[in-house]
């Protein structure tokens, strides 16, 4: 009875964090405009060709809500080429009786340093003890585009071709979530989107992200379907970026995750440097 408990407990949870990122929990995912670091490979990929730079991102959330067996770990890897920039990443998700993992690529292109393309595929498999598994290969797409030198809108389609495991249908989400992204500062980012997953009610996201100090980033969000609140801080000191995020959830309380990027070759403040590399003054 345990065991069916935590399985349908899986089935309603398993893709609440389709999205990581302690940085992008923090903003209730809210950034699909923004898109600036690694993590863009499973959030939207179009964003990955604003970093010249080569990135690697890891992410865990050892107990969502108490429960080690929702545990889920990301990893990410990208690259910036002539053409355009390469991604690859990973997850997992589980424990023994009930385990899902994906792997990922994705290319982003840079067109004219104001707009942006990226497609990603997903290879996903889920194993269920006693019941088996399987496995679904689906498509993400993406765009971004600078409207102002402080204003961009950014889209996100995951799982375009509506894959799904076995024979039941939309098993994988269908999502869209689309927003926009304002530097009211250049220390203050606004970010508003909606997401609508073709199974549920839209829903409106809103986060801030405020550099409070050189080293240090605080941020906060909210979405409404389901009621979320989320809050995090970022500590940021050459090469590295070290992550924290707690959101809570209506129904499952409060939940953790912590998230590192290193980002070699790069020298200074992650907005900063992205403005000087599109020539945004």
């Amino acid at each position: 009875m345990k065991y069916l408990s935590l399985i349908l407990l899986f089935t309603s949870f398993t893709f609440a964090q389709f999205n990581p990122g302690a940085k992008q929990i923090s903003l209730a995912n809210s950034d699909v405009a923004t898109s600036n670091d690694v993590f863009s490979l499973f959030n939207n990929p179009a964003g990955l060709s604003q970093i010249n730079w080569r990135e690697i991102g890891i992410y865990y959330s050892p107990a969502p809500f108490g429960l080690t067996e929702l545990a889920n770990g990301y990893v990410a890897f990208s690259e910036p080429l002539n053409f355009g920039s390469l991604s690859v990443g990973g997850m997992t998700y589980g424990y023994e009786v009930y385990r899902e993992s994906r792997i990922v690529g994705a290319y982003s292109y840079n067109y004219q340093n104001k707009f942006f393309a990226g497609i990603a595929i997903n290879y996903h498999t889920v194993s269920i003890q006693n019941y088996g598994s399987d496995y679904s290969i689906y498509f993400n797409i993406g765009g971004l585009s600078y409207l102002t030198n402080d204003l961009r809108f950014g889209f996100y389609f995951h799982n375009i071709n509506r894959a799904s495991f076995g024979k039941e249908k939309d098993q994988i989400p269908v999502v869209i979530n689309s927003g926009i992204s304002y530097d009211l500062f250049a220390t203050l980012t606004l970010n508003a989107a909606v997401e609508k997953d073709i199974k549920h009610k839209n829903s409106f996201l809103f986060g801030v992200d405020y550099d409070l100090i050189e080293y240090l980033s605080i941020r906060t969000g909210f979405s409404n379907e389901p009621s979320k609140f989320s809050a995090g801080i970022g500590i940021n000191y050459s090469i590295l970026s070290l992550d924290y995020a707690l959101f809570t959830h209506s129904d499952l309380g409060l939940t953790h995750q912590v998230g590192l990027v290193i980002s070699f070759d790069k020298d200074g403040n992650r907005k900063e440097l992205i403005r000087k590399f599109l020539g945004i003054k």
